[in-house]
């Protein structure tokens, strides 16, 4: 019996590293007025048909669908937007006083080809906000993301930035793609030859090399813009530079989800190669709330993978502060020690100290040593003669200084300490 492929356990000696950076995405996003929401895991599969959409690889292909006890299906989330777009519908959050603006963390589940950075089951830290049509918003949440990256300690990051338009725009475009790559069909991988007459933008993501190719020449959808979103690309450009966020203009970027209008971007880092190069990306979805059975309300957001984070940071060598030593390691020695010990942890415990003792009858040295791997801070040695004249022997590991201090003293001294 082993684990699934594609998922893998976290010990607990990596669990830091992943509180570090949940830490670090809500510090950045309280600085930019998010609040946290949780969704479930999985959903009705028809919001991920209607939401992300049904010519996507996602819904094609990497979807975890099963029928529930009722045969009703149910789908894990491949992606938290969607899921985020249903709770603000369901709860009528539409009627409070806009912008809406929502973080999330959580696992999603992919059935793809396990690689560096990419499972089955990954993480994601993603952000939403609803009820505001302004490019300011769009430049904001861009900025969020590279601030994100920036306040972990990673470089390099690069932002790509474009406009897919509108519905009526992509249907324009639509005939545009098909006349160009209709000469071209029998060379298409299967993939590409399914989408060409439902949804031929999804060719420009293709990751097959020949499709790549010919898609080199393919028509750019910024000359179908109208001047509306032309205009609102132009805003978007503006507001980056007043935040100082560097950029690109990448008229090939589409992303690999249906709901998005006008502003699609990806975070990009070069130096992680074709396994990873992308490291986050996100866009407008302007009928997203109509389409899942609210009001027409705007909404933009981006989804981070946590997997290519943790990557990115291992690449770059960057240190991560997960250390989380002990405050005290109490040594005992005797019997009357170790029980009087069990007293004696929970009021350190109790007072907010980080503790912990020996249950392993192991001699002093052993210990000793145990303490010192657990990088306690201070270590109390409590003897028979110590219980005697209700005294503990306290050891300040760092200086090696030793001192006795009457036992019903000893959760004060630590404080002091701290």
């Amino acid at each position: 019996m082993g684990i699934p492929r594609g998922t893998y356990d976290i010990l607990p000696n990596e669990v830091g590293t992943w509180h570090y950076l949940e830490k670090i995405a809500r510090e950045v996003c309280q600085r930019y007025a998010y609040a946290e929401i949780r969704t479930p895991i999985f959903e009705e599969t028809s919001l991920y048909e209607r939401g992300v959409g049904e010519t996507t690889d996602i819904v094609e292909k990497e979807m975890y669908t099963f029928l529930d006890r009722k045969n009703r299906s149910l789908t894990l989330r491949p992606e938290g937007t969607a899921g985020v777009v249903r709770s603000f519908v369901e709860n009528k959050v539409y009627a409070d006083m806009q912008p809406t603006k929502w973080y999330y963390f959580g696992p999603m589940f992919r059935y793809e080809r396990p690689q560096a950075g990419r499972f089955r089951q990954f993480h994601q830290f993603g952000v939403e906000a609803f009820g505001s049509d302004d490019p300011a918003l769009d430049a904001e949440i861009i900025s969020l993301g590279l601030d994100f990256y920036q306040t972990l300690g990673i470089s390099g990051v690069k932002v790509g930035i474009n406009n897919v338009g509108n519905p009526e725009i992509r249907a324009k475009y639509f005939e545009n793609l098909i006349a160009y790559f209709k000469p071209y069909e029998a060379e298409l991988d299967p993939d590409a030859k399914s989408r060409l007459y439902r949804n031929p933008m999804r060719i420009l993501d293709s990751k097959v090399k020949r499709t790549q190719e010919i898609a080199q020449e393919a028509p750019s959808i910024l000359d179908s813009l109208d001047k509306e979103s032309m205009e609102y690309l132009e805003r978007v450009k503006f507001y980056l530079q007043e935040l100082q966020v560097p950029f690109d203009v990448n008229d090939r970027l589409v992303r690999g989800l249906d709901y998005y209008t006008q502003t699609a971007f990806e975070f990009v880092m070069e130096e992680l190669g074709a396994q990873a190069g992308v490291v986050g990306g996100g866009g407008r979805y302007n009928g997203l709330v109509k389409e899942l059975g609210g009001p027409e309300v705007s909404g933009i957001g981006f989804g981070i993978g946590l997997e290519r984070v943790l990557l990115a940071l291992k690449e770059q060598k960057v240190t991560i502060p997960t250390s989380d030593p002990l405050d005290c390691y109490l040594v005992t020695m005797g019997e009357e020690a170790k029980v009087a010990s069990v007293r004696i942890l929970g009021e350190l415990r109790r007072a907010g100290l980080k503790a912990e003792r020996d249950y392993l009858d192991r001699k002093m040295k052993a210990q000793l040593k145990t303490a010192n791997r657990n990088e306690a801070r201070f270590v109390a040695i409590l003897g028979e003669e110590e219980l005697v004249n209700q005294q503990v022997q306290v050891k300040h590991m760092e200086t090696g200084e030793q001192t006795s201090i009457a036992m019903d003293q000893l959760v004060s001294y630590l404080l002091e300490g701290k």
